[in-house]
């Protein structure tokens, strides 16, 4: 695990204020009949006008700043000419690298209403996401931020995806140790402070696998069920887990509310 100073975490800080401001450009777009495309084009002009850089954008050869992932999709969806329609969900996926230091935050998006089933499916991943980044504090064991994801999801009746996980992050976009979303409580590498982490809960209805499309990105669930996904980019210091991708990013212990 690659820890990092305080002064280290202010600079991520930096890169997750850029992050976030991405983010919530795109959410003033989203509209039925505006395109992914469309979105995409917003966040890369607030990351490039505020000096970063996206992190995605050229990755192993992915075409695109954010990841577009709608319905079904559970990650890696491409931005395109598709219009939102009433009912869509879509999981938008941005990071940013800003001076040498990265972020990376995802949430999903209802366009419109949505069935009943699917927008627990919403409130149940982001409530699983925030049951994990409670248990990121020193002393603490990687699985019991996996462990206490799964709890949360599986209490509902829905299914921790297996295929991806979250990972640490810094100076690199993917850095040790990856963070499943499923697990035992008491195991893994010992939490200590100045780890950063890429938390992201992904969950689907019902069990199923994950398929990656011709393209090499596109992962949607092999029975079409549809997905959900939020992440956080997560400090773990001594006061408690710090939310650096928050609006506010204190301490969870300090008030950084659900949702934020």
């Amino acid at each position: 695990m690659i820890l990092k100073r305080p002064g280290e975490i202010d600079a991520m800080v930096d890169a997750a204020r850029v992050n976030r401001a991405a983010l919530e450009a795109v959410e003033a777009h989203l509209a039925p009949g505006v395109t992914t495309a469309e979105l995409n084009d917003v966040a890369e002009d607030v990351i490039l006008r505020s000096g970063g850089s996206p992190a995605f954008k050229g990755y192993r050869g992915f075409p695109a700043t954010l990841c577009t992932s709608l319905n079904e999709v559970v990650v890696h969806g491409i931005p395109d000419d598709r219009p939102l329609q009433e009912g869509d969900t879509v999981s938008i996926d941005v990071g940013t690298f800003y001076k040498g230091y990265a972020a990376d935050m995802a949430k999903t998006y209802a366009i419109g209403a949505i069935p009943d089933d699917v927008q627990r499916l919403l409130e149940t991943t982001e409530r699983s996401l925030y049951a994990g980044i409670e248990r990121a504090t020193p002393g603490n064991r990687l699985g019991d931020v996996s462990a206490a994801i799964q709890d949360v999801v599986e209490q509902e009746g829905f299914w921790v995806v297996r295929e991806f996980v979250g990972h640490g992050i810094g100076r690199t976009f993917h850095e040790p140790p990856d963070v499943p979303n499923f697990g035992r409580a008491g195991t893994g590498p010992v939490l200590r402070p100045g780890l950063v982490l890429a938390i992201e809960p992904m969950v689907a209805t019902s069990r199923t696998s994950v398929v990656v499309l011709d393209d090499g990105w596109t992962a949607p669930t092999e029975t079409g069920v549809p997905s959900a996904h939020f992440e956080h980019t997560v400090a773990v210091t001594e006061d408690g887990p710090r939310i650096l991708t928050a609006k506010e990013t204190t301490s969870i212990g300090e008030g950084v509310a659900h949702g934020a």
